[in-house]
């Protein structure tokens, strides 16, 4: 009060010396640890970007090594591997393709159908059965062995029938020669809980097979008409791929729907013999290099897999592949 009463200026505290001290210990700490932090940031920025490289390296030799060889003869290989469907690794397209690619090469000796699956659509199934067909006309030297590995049932031994071989071992499960369709009723439960069912069509028929309302005597036989007709073109079609090698007369059960193992397959004339996939190259076809014809998606479709669409999209746009890039 003193000083404002006399007109003078308050004095203004001058800092002492450890207090500027503390001020530049914080100031350079703080300065430090920012260098620390983007230290760590382009660590691991660098370590992110080392390993996009790496994995697309790989991919990349992947696909340049694949279906290349020295040999002056090999076995092709192509694989049929999980549900018969559009869209996936064995769908008629990929495995019809891979196919052609194998008769088409020069030094093909024989071409191998590696079988892995439970089976899948029939439409898809006869796609691929009737071009193995069409193809063993037209290259009458090259043939064609379905190899089994642990299960090819239903539309894969659709499949398979149409090669001139089947090979399998001795615990696989092979048949299932059947066609089957299957859904959910809840017109009861709808009931229990007081639900009203509104369905609306144009054509009488037009909501068969709907879960919520009741399946009629006239669409059960409907349905079963499609199910047998399905079922008498599969037995068709295994019938002239096998011909006299199946055992129908003992064995009448075998287009019961039923599956059995490798060893009660050899017996019922399903499969010719065991053997693995590099046996049948070696011994059967006498070529024992094998080369992979089976059709993979691109790199850019397996980069996406592994990483995630929405990190591939965005290398894609910087790295100028985003036209180009398709992510499902």
């Amino acid at each position: 009060m003193s000083d404002i009463n006399n007109g003078k200026p308050r004095s203004q505290s001058i800092p002492s010396d450890w207090e500027r001290e503390l001020v530049d210990k914080v100031v350079l700490g703080s300065i430090a640890e920012s260098r620390r932090s983007r230290r760590w940031g382009i660590f691991f920025k660098s370590l992110t970007f080392l390993y996009l490289l790496v994995l697309l390296a790989v991919l990349w030799n992947d696909d340049l090594g694949k279906g290349v060889s020295t040999a002056t003869e090999y076995t092709a290989l192509i694989e049929v591997n999980g549900v018969i469907a559009p869209d996936t690794k064995a769908s008629a397209d990929k495995v019809v393709t891979g196919l052609r690619n194998a008769f088409e090469d020069e030094k093909t000796k024989g071409i191998i159908l590696r079988m892995n699956t439970p089976g899948g659509s029939p439409v898809q199934s006869r796609y691929i059965y009737d071009e193995i067909t069409r193809l063993r006309k037209e290259n009458s030297k090259i043939k064609v062995y379905a190899v089994i590995v642990d299960i090819c049932a239903s539309g894969g031994y659709y499949i398979a029938a149409a090669a001139d071989e089947i090979y399998a071992d001795k615990g696989s499960l092979v048949g299932s020669i059947g066609v089957l369709m299957n859904g959910f009723g809840f017109v009861d439960v709808m009931q229990g809980l007081g639900i009203e069912r509104r369905l609306m069509t144009a054509g009488e028929n037009k909501g068969i097979m709907d879960p919520f309302s009741p399946l009629g005597d006239s669409d059960k036989a409907h349905i079963q008409r499609l199910l047998d007709q399905l079922h008498v073109q599969f037995i068709d079609s295994v019938r002239e791929g096998r011909g006299e090698r199946l055992k129908v007369t003992e064995y009448p059960e075998i287009f019961s729907g039923l599956f059995w193992s490798g060893e009660d397959a050899l017996k019922m004339g399903l499969v010719d013999d065991f053997g693995s996939s590099s046996y049948v190259a070696r011994e059967i076809i006498g070529a024992e290099e094998i080369v992979d014809f089976t059709l993979e998606e691109d790199v850019w479709d397996r980069f996406a897999e592994r990483l995630g669409a929405g990190a591939v999209e965005t290398l894609a746009r910087i790295t100028g592949f985003a036209n180009n890039l398709q992510l499902r």
